[in-house]
């Protein structure tokens, strides 16, 4: 076990996690913040609950300018209660909306809008100015956070990442391992290749592919880096 006892005399840093669907963020994240004493920031959440209140609203990925109405009424934050870290958006509890099939395929098309990246973009600037925060996204590294302390992007093969979410996703939405996998191809193609912010590590990252490690391998990794 890596012993962190003298990271209690460290400067509080801002740390980003980026990478694909799949490929262990989450829970890497919020253990890597646990092992610190950080703050836990899960952006896709913040993109997620953008596209379901969008979906709800009957706007279409591409209505810019419904997009910006939308984010300039919103007020979403993270709460911390018995049941964990929820996101909220004004006073409803949105967490469990936002991890559905079609929320997930919606929200890759609405995070490539420009009006969506900059609304969020100063709230998770604003997020991080108090540093001690561990950030994990997609952009976290190259785009928000050009600047952060430390970077990583956590990377599997796309076999392990579809194995991942089809363990996740299949006895709540009843998806194939088939369809996941689909699903999971065409939403890296999809973010890997829109115009504005594509996924990609960030030069100064340390990528780990975590295809045949295990989370606890790859937080004490990234404390022995830290």
């Amino acid at each position: 076990m890596f012993d962190f006892g003298y990271l209690s005399y460290m400067k509080y840093i801002v740390i980003t996690i980026d990478g694909p669907a799949g490929a262990g963020k989450t829970t890497v994240s919020r253990m890597l913040a646990d092992r610190l004493s950080y703050k836990y920031i899960d952006t896709g959440a913040l993109y997620r609950g953008i596209a379901f209140e969008a979906k709800s609203a009957g706007l279409a990925y591409d209505d810019d300018a419904g997009l910006e109405t939308l984010c300039s009424a919103l007020n979403m934050k993270f709460v911390r209660n018995e049941n964990g870290t929820r996101l909220l958006s004004g006073q409803s509890d949105i967490t469990d909306n936002i991890r559905t099939p079609e929320i997930t395929m919606f929200t890759s098309a609405v995070s490539a809008r420009p009006v969506v990246r900059k609304y969020l973009l100063d709230v998770q600037r604003n997020m991080g100015r108090e540093k001690g925060v561990v950030f994990e996204g997609r952009d976290m590294g190259t785009v928000v956070f050009p600047d952060a302390d430390v970077k990583f992007f956590l990377d599997a093969s796309v076999r392990t990442r579809a194995l991942r979410r089809y363990k996740e996703l299949a006895h709540e939405t009843g998806q194939t391992y088939k369809k996941v996998e689909e699903d999971l191809n065409q939403r890296d193609k999809n973010d890997s290749t829109r115009t504005m912010a594509p996924l990609k590590p960030a030069e100064d990252a340390v990528i780990i592919n975590s295809t045949e490690h295990s989370a606890e391998e790859v937080v004490e990794f990234m404390l022995s880096h830290i």
